[in-house]
């Protein structure tokens, strides 16, 4: 299934195995940490990552994962530096929400990232609560969707 802005701009489908390359390219935590890299490839094998496409290229992903309490999940949004700011964010957790086999969607951020904060509440995401004392002295924020 592929999403479409009113332009046609940016598309969003399932990432498939072809893409995973292109998605860390854009990707810079995933230059210097494997792990993430691992972490893309699982999403991708289980039909967990929506893509984002403009202008011919990747440009940026979306992890989902549906067992947070029963509920959907992004674990992970990743827009290219190029492509920041122009929706594309908006874009992905739209995908995600349309791929959402449950009745809501989980997110979460730490407090000092207010760039996120502002992209989920544009997204129509709302503060569910908060987790002390993964990151000391940094609480995460999880926000929820409620999805028709």
């Amino acid at each position: 299934m592929e999403n479409r802005t009113q332009a046609d701009e940016i598309v969003t489908r399932v990432a498939g195995h072809g893409d995973v390359e292109a998605m860390l390219a854009c990707d810079a935590y995933a230059q210097t940490h494997p792990e993430r890299g691992q972490a893309v490839r699982a999403a991708v094998g289980h039909g967990r990552c929506q893509v984002a496409i403009r202008a011919g290229q990747v440009a940026g992903y979306v992890l989902t994962h549906g067992d947070f309490f029963g509920y959907g999940f992004v674990s992970l949004v990743v827009i290219a530096p190029a492509h920041q700011r122009c929706g594309m964010g908006r874009c992905l957790l739209a995908a995600a929400a349309d791929a959402c086999q449950t009745g809501k969607l989980f997110t979460s951020t730490n407090q000092s990232n207010g760039a996120a904060q502002r992209l989920f509440a544009s997204a129509g995401f709302v503060r569910s609560g908060q987790i002390d004392h993964l990151d000391e002295g940094d609480p995460e924020l999880v926000y929820v969707k409620f999805l028709p």
